[in-house]
């Protein structure tokens, strides 16, 4: 039978041993304070009621930082920290307690994991006293306030502890790799408090020399090794301030594994592994904050609607999902099958659902899946409304989800199961003019990245009588083993087939795995890049359709688009990424197209989400009214803007890069990149540099991935290599 777990209670050493210490304390630190940060590494190890902070005399700064919920002892004099400790007794006692964790207040770079592999150290080890040590390099310089840990020459195995020797007992300087006493320790609290006070009886008040006894008097000391040497720093001067606001700043985009379990959306709802991120436990407290949210706003008539995609987990997170909207009195249409992301656009709107909800992880590689929420006009939420979802979701647990089983439901109405495949075939056949199409002779091959387009697509070309040939169709959770993103890269058997056809295609269309994203190859096979796909359509749209309006990019988008605007005495509006941007923008000027360089778009008058079904039916339309080739098209409106060339690199973002390169971008306002002038700098999303000659270069950090993106648009592909690589070099550097 496995043994309880030991009560802990805890003691953070916030006295201060001067002036200067004290009020560095409560200085900002990554969204706290110094000691805020502590105090909340140590609470997230033992409960907040079981914290003792000691405290100078007639202390209110501390306390008002940390507020209420601590017990506060106050250190009469500053004699020592093994004093500091001591004065502690009393309120630690009362708590009854079978462990003692004693950590410092000006150490607030150590992380829970840290803490809780000394206690589990200490009480696996069944020591009597047990250290946090660190093994560090350069320890003159940067640690010479810590002790050193001396351990006995063993030949083999761990070598015990024999002495704890302070920076002032140090006869040479510290060469080499040193271990070093952190100052966290965890001990038996009679232990504990027996040796404090016999060493205050011999007026020694040293905390370090604590050790130094329980190792002469033949009891056993361990220790806990940490790995991660910014967390040793301590806090006891304005430079080492700002050093430890770095480190906390570079900590925030490290991906965090194994005990992160937080969801966190992006620009495209909210993605994670799974297994790590991306469990049935996540799904299920997300869909109860929607869930809450509905009820809150008296919606629960209205009603949600809930599809998946192909991926791994994905039906069985869509019943999850019903099942809590069900436990909590909220109809839902659940979608049969796998669908496309747009078809649930669509189906919110359709249905005056509240919420419509896909489980899909879109391009992302086969391990992810995810979940995108839409309005009840499909429009994506913008980041007040998802934050609040996240952080209320994160809150839950997994206790205050309510559910109703999924038979139960169906039995009782509560959640119906239904097909709209047709209603959304429909809608867009009442868009996109189909007689236009037939007797066309368009024959064209799909690739549909085992995704979903295959059932709806495929309809909709039948309808036109476009003779289709469909690869990569089948059901695979796998996706062939690469990320279903239908850029140049991976649709290479698609240019093949087309190369190989000897012109019998007319073209190559490609959906990535929710069918949100359109690829285009032409013709001769040649990739079609999306931002020229964008110039085609939005020429199309508007001198033969003639439908008038202007244009919505984001800022990583050909600004091609803007020349082509102007051309046509139309407006271009630039927005960050994130198709909710794009659609937001299309509102506000009335705009007749919206798109994104990664193969997103959307028109007037269609869904206020990206469609890449929509998207290639509207294509095919553009061929059969113009009897154009793709590759004649796009020579044709070239002559009218001029040409300009992308050039895309993403790097792995370390944390040292999040935080150094903007922090350049700010202290060395750029007047050039390279040779060419700069004329504006924005810093909308990311550092997009605009330059005198019209072209420009982006540095953006990605808010789904490790990824700095970087881009890069000239007038010659020379141009933009160059300025990617000054990019590189910038970031590099």
């Amino acid at each position: 039978m496995a043994s309880a777990t030991p009560l802990t209670s805890a003691v953070v050493l916030a006295a201060g041993h001067d002036d200067v210490s004290r009020s560095l304390l409560t200085h900002p630190l990554g969204g706290s304070t110094v000691v805020g940060a502590a105090v909340g590494t140590v609470t997230r190890v033992v409960d907040p009621s079981r914290v003792v902070v000691v405290v100078a005399p007639g202390d209110t700064a501390v306390r008002e930082a940390l507020g209420d919920g601590y017990t506060y002892v106050e250190q009469a004099e500053p004699r020592g920290t093994g004093d500091a400790v001591l004065t502690a007794r009393a309120a630690i006692e009362a708590l009854g307690t079978d462990r003692v964790l004693v950590a410092y207040a000006d150490t607030p770079l150590l992380r829970p994991d840290s803490l809780r592999g000394l206690l589990h150290r200490f009480t696996l080890k069944d020591a009597d006293l047990a250290i946090l040590t660190a093994v560090v390099d350069d320890v003159a310089q940067e640690y010479g306030e810590y002790g050193e840990v001396v351990r006995e020459a063993t030949p083999s195995g761990p070598a015990p502890i024999i002495a704890i020797r302070d920076q002032a007992e140090q006869h040479a300087p510290r060469e080499g790799r040193t271990e070093l006493n952190v100052g966290a320790y965890a001990a038996h609290p009679g232990l504990l408090f027996g040796e404090l006070e016999a060493m205050a009886a011999d007026d020694e008040h040293r905390l370090t020399e604590l050790a130094r006894r329980i190792i002469g008097r033949g009891k056993s000391i361990h220790s806990y090794q940490i790995y991660d040497t910014s967390e040793v720093r301590g806090i006891n001067t304005p430079e080492q301030l700002a050093q430890a606001a770095d480190i906390v700043l570079a900590r925030l985009f490290v991906p965090v594994k194994n005990t992160d379990t937080q969801i966190v959306f992006g620009t495209g709802g909210w993605r994670a592994l799974i297994g790590e991120g991306y469990t049935l436990a996540n799904v299920r407290r997300l869909s109860q904050a929607i869930a809450n949210e509905v009820t809150r706003r008296g919606l629960e008539g209205q009603g949600v609607v809930i599809g998946g995609d192909r991926r791994f987990l994905s039906r069985e997170s869509a019943e999850a999902a019903a099942e809590v909207f069900a436990g909590n009195n909220i109809p839902v249409t659940l979608l049969r099958d796998d669908v496309p992301t747009p078809l649930v656009t669509f189906a919110a709107p359709y249905l005056q659902a509240a919420y419509g909800i896909i489980i899909t992880s879109s391009h992302n590689p086969p391990q992810w899946n995810g979940m995108k929420v839409f309005r009840a006009d499909g429009s994506l939420p913008l980041d007040d409304e998802t934050n609040r979802y996240q952080d209320e979701a994160n809150a839950l647990s997994i206790a205050d989800v309510v559910t109703l089983d999924l038979a139960r439901a169906r039995e009782t109405g509560v959640v119906v199961d239904r097909e709209l495949d047709e209603p959304y075939i429909d809608a867009i056949e009442e868009i996109i003019d189909v007689d236009a199409v037939r007797g066309s002779g368009l024959r064209v091959i799909v690739d549909a990245m085992y995704g979903t387009s295959q059932s709806t697509l495929g309809t909709i070309l039948t309808d036109m009588r476009v003779r289709a040939e469909f690869i990569h169709a089948q059901h695979n959770p796998l996706f062939g083993g690469i990320a279903p993103a239908p850029d140049s890269e991976r649709l290479h058997a698609l240019k093949g087939l087309i190369e190989r056809g000897g012109g019998r295609y007319s073209l190559g269309m490609a959906t990535d795995g929710d069918s949100d994203r359109i690829g285009i190859v032409d013709e001769q096979g040649e990739y079609v890049e999306a931002n020229d796909l964008l110039l085609l359509l939005y020429w199309y749209l508007h001198e033969v359709r003639g439908e008038r309006g202007g244009v919505v990019r984001n800022l990583a988008t050909t600004h091609m688009l803007d020349r082509l605007a102007a051309h046509f005495g139309e407006e271009s509006r630039e927005v960050k990424v994130g198709f909710k941007h794009v659609t937001a923008g299309m509102e506000e000027i009335g705009a007749v197209l919206g798109g994104e360089s990664s193969g997103g778009l959307t028109v007037r008058g269609w869904l206020l989400g990206k469609d890449g079904i929509f998207a290639c039916a509207l294509v095919a339309e553009m061929l059969a009214r113009t009897g154009k080739t793709i590759s004649a098209l796009r020579q044709a409106i070239w002559d009218v803007t001029g040409r300009l060339y992308m050039a895309e690199a993403d790097v792995p973002a370390t944390p040292e890069m999040r935080v150094e390169v903007p922090r350049r971008l700010a202290s060395e306002p750029l007047t050039h990149v390279g040779a060419y002038p700069v004329a504006s700098v924005s810093h909308i999303d990311g550092t997009k540099i605009v330059l005198e000659d019209g072209g420009w270069a982006l540095l953006r950090f990605s808010g789904t991935e490790p990824l700095l993106r970087m881009v890069a648009e000239a007038a010659t592909p020379e141009q933009a290599r160059e300025l990617l690589d000054w990019l590189k070099g910038f970031v590099t550097a």
